[in-house]
């Protein structure tokens, strides 16, 4: 952030901890005795001293907040937020529309540090999510024995919720330290099993250090799941052959993928596992798939990461953020293609996998104009013959991957 040496910036956010004004730091005290408006929540004013400063309680929802804020832009402001303003907190929404020199942060010691601290866990071998407002299956990948995370949760009651959720899952023989108010004279940390959880009284604000305990099934990080993971129709990349279409694909950290006619959305799904900053588009024209591709994300906890479009490529294309990778797996044709090769910008990887010998030979003419590679994937699996077995082939598939 750049400012001159004499500008203090009309915005400072402030980290508190549950110890109230014992925590902070000389250069916060400073910001709070000269601040004109300080907001934040209620539990944190009720933290502070009295103040000269005019208090603003910050609503709920919380973007409600923000224009409040917004209005007293340029006088000197204080916000409070809980710990690390920054890690899984409010300060990256409060500073998206403002420029550089309008805020600076006091960040506290998160609640991560604090319940690590308490269990003697190290942080970086440790999965920290925020759940506030999100749905539990964002630890589904994380599910396997022996591993640990750390996640904030919106109350006491969500600790019972989740400790339901980690039972369903196969996992209730996960240990669960519930800790309350860390840092501050309210702190309390007792520790359960999830599949007998009764703790009635757990009270704001709250945390979960989960040690992953059962015999629930665990996502593997290769590529090529069971086929099972997905709900679907039939209409579905099986295994194998999605696993060599996710080595063609080849996910990188922040990259975005349009799946086109994405059936189950197994390859964008996938895509997402391979890393937690990709993003993917799955483009999808029948109703009932698209539905289900929104339900196989949740499941898996990477919904927050899809868009699912409901239309038909070329179509359904217009508008949609620029791919770093393009799957066609339904609905190839030469006008989709042409508008797909078209619309890709350069180093733009594509793949597209064909059945019929229609769309092989359309595949076939696209790489001998546009270069790249075909493979012929052609597999069989050993199935009853009688009293005996036999090998029973699948529909050849022809793939053709190209760097645009």
């Amino acid at each position: 952030m750049s400012e001159s040496k004499n500008a203090i910036p009309w915005l400072t956010i402030v980290g508190l901890g549950e110890d109230g004004p014992d925590g902070l730091s000389p250069a916060t005290r400073a910001a709070l005795e000269s601040a004109e408006v300080v907001m934040g929540a209620a539990r944190h004013l009720a933290l502070l001293p009295d103040l000269r400063a005019e208090t603003v309680t910050w609503p709920v929802p919380y973007a409600d907040g923000l224009p409040l804020l917004m209005g007293h832009r340029g006088r000197p402001t204080v916000v409070l937020a809980s710990g690390d303003p920054f890690w899984f907190g409010a300060g990256s929404v409060i500073t998206r529309d403002l420029t550089p020199g309008e805020w600076r942060a006091f960040p506290g010691v998160s609640t991560f540090a604090f319940a690590a601290s308490r269990l003697g866990w190290p942080l970086e071998a440790t999965a920290c999510l925020g759940l506030h407002a999100a749905p539990f299956t964002r630890l589904r990948p994380h599910l396997a024995p022996g591993e640990r995370a750390i996640v904030l949760l919106r109350d006491g009651d969500a600790v019972g919720a989740l400790a339901h959720w980690l039972t369903e899952q196969g996992f209730g023989a996960t240990t669960m330290t519930v800790m309350e108010a860390l840092g501050g004279p309210r702190e309390r940390i007792r520790e359960t099993i999830a599949a007998g959880y009764d703790l009635p009284d757990v009270q704001h604000p709250v945390c979960a250090a989960l040690a992953f305990a059962g015999e629930g099934r665990v996502l593997t990080h290769a590529s090529g799941l069971p086929d099972d993971w997905f709900a679907n129709d039939g209409q579905i990349t099986k295994r194998p052959v999605r696993a060599l279409t996710l080595s063609a694909l080849a996910p990188r950290p922040g990259e975005h993928l349009w799946d086109i006619g994405a059936g189950s959305g197994s390859i964008a799904l996938e895509w997402l596992l391979a890393h937690p900053t990709t993003r993917a588009t799955a483009i999808e024209a029948d109703p009932e798939r698209a539905a289900r591709i929104s339900e196989n994300a949740e499941t898996l906890g990477v919904a927050h990461r899809l868009t699912v479009v409901e239309g038909a490529a070329p179509d359904a294309l217009t508008g949609l953020a620029d791919p770093d990778a393009v799957f066609i797996g339904g609905g190839l044709s030469e006008a989709l293609l042409t508008v797909v090769w078209q619309d890709m910008a350069p180093a733009t990887r594509l793949v597209a996998n064909a059945v019929t010998l229609d769309s092989e030979a359309l595949l076939t003419d696209w790489q001998g104009s546009h270069g790249g590679t075909l493979l012929r994937i052609e597999l069989a699996q050993a199935a009853p013959l009688g009293r005996k077995r036999g090998w029973k082939s699948s529909y050849p598939i022809v793939q053709w991957s190209v760097t645009r």
